[in-house]
């Protein structure tokens, strides 16, 4: 049974800083591809994509956030990581972990974890 577990989230305030963790079980981490995405508070069910590493070392952000956050791995921890630095407030909201499934098949989604920020 493959589960995700994100934790980390909470009240930070503008310019603040939060790491996020996503602690997996079920999959082959070392080279199973990780995803963060967020729901923003006010835009809708819709997940955007935040950072990914592809579990080949190579990673990919959204525009928005690049420069600022940053995305990593223990893979002896089966734990991949969010390094948010210069949050904004409309960056509040829900931040998912994935991780990318067998082919044909859906990705694993964690149950997320709440980013709210404010003063």
């Amino acid at each position: 049974q493959v589960q995700l577990v994100e934790s980390g989230g909470g009240l930070v305030h503008p310019g603040g800083s939060a790491r996020l963790s996503c602690v997996t079980s079920g999959i082959t981490f070392s080279s199973n591809a990780m995803g963060w995405y967020r729901q923003r508070q006010g835009l809708g069910p819709q997940r955007e994509f935040v950072a990914g590493e592809m579990g080949d070392g190579s990673t990919k952000y959204a525009d928005s956030v690049k420069g600022r956050f940053t995305i990593s791995r223990d893979n002896a921890k089966s734990t991949v990581y969010l390094q948010m630095n210069s949050l904004k407030p409309e960056e509040t909201g829900v931040y998912y972990c994935a991780a990318e499934g067998p082919p044909g098949a859906g990705d694993y989604w964690g149950q997320g974890t709440q980013v709210t920020v404010s003063s």
